[in-house]
């Protein structure tokens, strides 16, 4: 993190406990909010095409399952308590991003130019000299540097020991984590709180300097971990927004230069922008596959809150929910919908 965040000259907008608890609230439903979106656009895809496309999204989304299981994580550590079997934790779609300051809107849909382009709005890096912003943030990353910031003005009045109160056995840890990209740990202390931002801030806009507030690197310092770094969430996009890969060396600045490879804008299933289960009258076809999917998926996020309240091991079968989605939601991706050349896709309601 900057080092201007190590010793606020005022308090900071994060200067409570109970304002904190509900900052990272907020970071894990933008961390999940994400998720929906990117899997429309990865489940679109018609199988055989666009697998470098593809490869990227699904990495993507790992990650920020990995980044919604470290801010449990934090949560647990500061004695929060994560939520996300609540109606309001699902968004409906057209939707701009929770709690942030930007006009970008949010949709459901198939894998197309637009679709990237917002991915890539979404992912963005934050600008040079970017401050802190804990309501109504401009890039995701202020609103980690709010949430950093926050962490060491507490520490510095309440003491360590009054901050980090969680319970040991709600942190995740990697035995019951599965996942690609990136490192789950356990969160005891300052220290690794900031890496855990860190480690969710450089995965989505690039590795930071600890001098100064715009990405240095496309990759996003995964060697922290003793893992091989990889491309920013940004970059991967704009790569598949070009049809071209980066180099390690690459100028932030200008498009990716390096080997070509194919986007296919054709090769994906007509889904229907923003799917509802109410055009479908209860009982037929259509809106029991979609309440099905619906079900499952809230389901999943029953599943994984328990885990993040102190059963980890649930984590690992929620995962396993999640494959099972796949498959009913590119099942979604092939039915018409009735309404033009669309097909029905899944609409991510929450339905207990």
């Amino acid at each position: 993190m900057d080092k201007s965040l190590k010793k606020p000259k005022k308090p900071p907008v994060i200067h409570t406990i109970a304002s904190l608890h509900k900052h990272l609230q907020w970071a894990l439903e933008v961390e999940h909010f994400t998720i929906p979106p990117y899997l429309c656009a990865l489940w679109s895809i018609k199988e055989g095409t666009n697998k470098d496309s593809a490869k990227l999204i699904h990495s993507v989304v790992m990650e920020e399952m990995l980044h919604m299981t470290l801010v449990a994580n934090l949560m647990n550590a500061v004695g929060a308590t994560p939520e996300l079997d609540r109606p309001g934790f699902i968004p409906t779609y057209k939707k701009r991003m929770p709690h942030s300051g930007a006009h970008l809107e949010v949709s459901l849909e198939k894998f197309s130019l637009s679709a990237v382009r917002t991915f890539m709005e979404i992912e963005q890096p934050k600008k040079t000299g970017a401050p802190p912003e804990a309501d109504h943030f401009s890039t995701i990353a202020q609103l980690y540097d709010a949430i950093a910031e926050g962490l060491v003005y507490l520490v510095e009045k309440h003491k360590h020991k009054n901050i980090f109160i969680g319970k040991k056995l709600h942190q995740v840890t990697p035995e019951y984590y599965y996942g690609g990209g990136g490192f789950v740990y356990a969160i005891e202390n300052l220290d690794q709180a900031m890496l855990a931002i860190r480690e969710v801030s450089e995965q989505g806009e690039g590795k930071v300097p600890s001098s100064k507030g715009a990405p240095s690197s496309i990759f996003d310092g995964d060697e922290h971990f003793g893992q091989p770094p990889e491309l920013a969430h940004f970059y991967r996009f704009k790569e598949i927004r070009y049809g071209k890969r980066y180099g390690a060396k690459a100028d932030l600045s200008k498009i990716p230069d390096g080997p070509k490879f194919k986007v296919s804008w054709k090769d994906v299933y007509p889904m229907k922008k923003n799917p509802k289960v109410k055009p479908y009258p209860e009982g037929t076809p259509i809106r029991k596959k979609m309440d099905s999917f619906n079900r499952r998926y809230t389901k999943m996020l029953q599943m994984i809150e328990r885990a993040f309240r102190g059963h980890p091991e649930l984590l690992q079968t929620a995962v396993g929910e999640m494959y099972k989605l796949k498959y009913q939601g590119i099942e979604l991706m092939m039915i018409p919908s009735g309404q033009g050349n669309t097909t029905v896709g899944p609409s991510f309601e929450y339905l207990p």
